[in-house]
């Protein structure tokens, strides 16, 4: 059997360590600028801890932003732990990187889009890839293009102001 690089895999793992070196940063020093984050993840992935409500209106994914209010931001090799606030609730959540679906700072121009989840054990269920308009608890609108390409990295042009 002959052997071959798994460059989808290799550049996953490099998204996501790039996603948890910037939250490391924003961990230790805050949001620098104007800079913020929507982050849509999978809502069914089994290391996904959100309160049941939160499942309950987001049965495949979400969509969150850091910006203006966040709390007790904690990083891990793994994930990262956050409480955010929906309508005056303070709710923690947890989000390993693994479910990550589409990271973006928009003050850049900048996302990443998770499009396979290869990793991803026989027992966890299949990610939702739903491209859909959705907003988010601020009321943030969350950029989705319906119309994406099959591509590891988000086109940024729909993020342009």
């Amino acid at each position: 059997m002959s052997r071959s690089i798994d460059y989808g895999n290799l550049m996953h793992r490099a998204m996501r360590g790039l996603i948890q070196e910037v939250l490391e940063d924003v961990a230790d020093n805050g949001l620098p600028g104007s800079h913020h984050f929507f982050i849509t993840f999978d809502t069914t992935h089994s290391a996904t801890e959100i309160a049941d409500w939160l499942t309950d209106r987001y049965p495949s994914e979400m969509t969150v932003v850091l910006q203006h209010w966040y709390d007790n931001l904690i990083v891990t090799d793994e994930g990262f732990g956050i409480t955010l606030n929906f309508g005056d609730s303070p709710e923690r959540l947890y989000i390993p990187y693994d479910a990550i679906l589409t990271f973006v700072d928009p003050s850049v121009e900048f996302g990443l889009r998770f499009e396979t989840q290869d990793e991803t054990s026989d027992d966890d269920p299949e990610p939702s890839h739903s491209q859909r308009d959705s907003k988010d608890d601020s009321g943030n609108d969350s950029a989705k293009d319906q119309s994406a390409p099959d591509a590891d990295i988000v086109q940024l042009d729909k993020f342009r102001k």
